[in-house]
C-alpha cells in the first residue's frame, strides 16, 4: 500500500555530514582515504523478520545526493511484503563515496519498516474500515513526518500530523481535542464552536466522553448540528472501562432511533489488532479506528549491510555467501 503522492524527503546536514553515523564508519573511510584506497564495492542489505518494507524512498533520496554518477542501486519497491533475509536493497558504488552512511540507511530502513508492518497489521485486522495514525504524541517531534508517512504506506488511510500527512500526500485527519470541550465548558458549545471556525471541508467529527454519558452527548450533537454532523468519536479513557463492542452499539442505535443514521462512530484509545478483532467478531459498527502507540511504538525491523563484492571479487565475512545474492524482485532505482 502506497502514499498517495510521491513523497519529498529531506535530508538532513547531520546525516549528510556523517554526524549521525557510528563513529567507527567515519574512521573507516577516514583510514581508507589516508590509504589512498577507495574501491568499488558491492553493499547488500537484508531484514532480520518479514514485514512491510518502507524507508526506500528516504535512502534512495539520501544515496542519490550521497553516491557518484557511477552508482548502481537495485531496492525492492517501497511498501512491498519483503521475507526475512532477503535482498531488499544493493549498492554498488566506491566505498569512501557510501561507508558513513551505512548507519544512517539501515535505521531508516528499520524504524519505518517497523512502524509501518505495525499499522499494516491493523490494516488487516480492520478489512474495510479505514484506519487513522493517532502516534504524533508518542514520539519525538523530529521523527513524526516519518513515522506517519510509514503508517500510510502500510495502509493507514490517513494521519494526525500535518507533516506526516504532507510528506504521505493525504489530508491530515483529526477532531477535536478533550481540552477544548473542557475550556469550552459543554460538549455542544464546543461543537458548535468547531463548526463555525473550521473551514467546510474539514469534516465535523465530535468528540463525546468528556463530561457526560457517551450515547446521550451523541444525541445532543446530532440534535445541535443536524446534517453538519459527519460523526462522533469514542475516547473513553481506562479508569471508566474504555470503549466496548457494547458502548458502540449502544451509540448507533441511540442515533439511529433519534434519526441521525448518518452520523459515523470513530473509536480510538488503545486500539490495537487485537482490539479491532474483538470489536469486528463482536458486530460492532465502527466506521474509522485511531491507533495510536500500536504503530508509532512497534519494534523495528533489524537490517543488515553486508559487503558481497570489492572490485568485483565475491567476498563475505564468515558465515554469509560471498558474491552477489540473486534477488529477481530487485528492480535497478539509481
Amino acid at each position: 500500500m502506497r502514499p498517495m503522492a510521491q513523497p519529498k524527503f529531506i535530508i538532513p546536514a547531520e546525516v549528510l555530514s556523517g554526524e549521525t553515523a557510528d563513529i567507527y564508519f567515519l574512521r573507516y573511510v577516514d583510514i581508507l582515504r589516508a590509504e589512498g584506497v577507495n574501491p568499488i564495492v558491492t553493499m547488500e542489505v537484508f531484514p532480520s523478520r518479514e514485514g512491510v518494507l518502507c524507508g526506500m524512498e528516504e535512502v534512495q533520496e539520501l544515496l542519490r545526493q550521497a553516491l557518484p554518477p557511477q552508482r548502481k542501486v537495485w531496492a525492492l519497491a517501497e511498501g512491498e511484503w519483503m521475507r526475512r533475509k532477503e535482498v531488499a536493497l544493493r549498492i554498488t558504488a566506491p566505498a569512501q563515496s557510501f561507508g558513513v552512511y551505512e548507519t544512517a540507511y539501515l535505521g531508516m530502513l528499520s524504524h519505518s519498516s517497523g512502524w509501518a508492518t505495525a499499522a499494516r497489521e491493523c490494516v488487516e485486522a480492520a478489512g474495510d474500515i479505514p484506519i487513522i495514525s493517532f502516534g504524533a504524541r508518542h514520539i519525538h517531534p523530529r521523527v513524526v513526518a516519518i513515522m506517519d508517512y510509514a503508517a500510510t504506506v502500510g495502509g493507514c488511510a490517513s494521519a494526525s500530523s500535518v507533516v506526516g500527512a504532507r510528506l504521505a500526500g493525504v489530508p491530515a485527519s483529526g477532531t477535536m481535542p478533550h481540552a477544548l470541550v473542557i475550556c469550552l465548558g459543554d460538549t455542544v458549545r464546543a461543537t458548535a464552536a468547531f463548526d463555525k471556525h473550521m473551514p467546510p471541508e474539514v469534516p465535523r467529527i465530535s468528540l463525546v466522553d468528556t463530561f457526560k454519558d457517551e450515547a446521550e452527548e451523541s444525541l445532543r450533537v446530532a440534535q445541535a448540528l443536524g446534517k453538519r454532523l459527519q460523526g462522533v468519536r469514542l475516547d473513553t479513557p481506562a479508569e471508566r472501562g474504555r470503549v466496548t463492542p457494547e458502548l458502540v452499539k449502544e451509540v448507533r442505535a441511540r442515533l439511529d432511533q433519534g434519526g441521525f443514521p448518518w452520523v459515523q462512530i470513530v473509536v480510538s484509545g488503545g486500539i490495537d489488532p487485537e482490539r479491532i478483532r474483538l470489536f469486528k467478531e463482536s458486530g460492532a459498527p465502527v466506521d474509522a479506528y485511531g491507533v495510536g502507540s500500536y504503530i508509532s511504538g512497534a519494534r523495528p525491523i533489524d537490517f543488515t549491510a553486508d559487503l558481497h563484492e570489492v572490485e568485483g571479487r565475491p567476498v563475505a565475512k564468515r558465515g554469509r555467501i560471498p558474491g552477489q545474492t540473486p534477488n529477481p524482485r530487485l528492480k535497478r532505482v539509481l
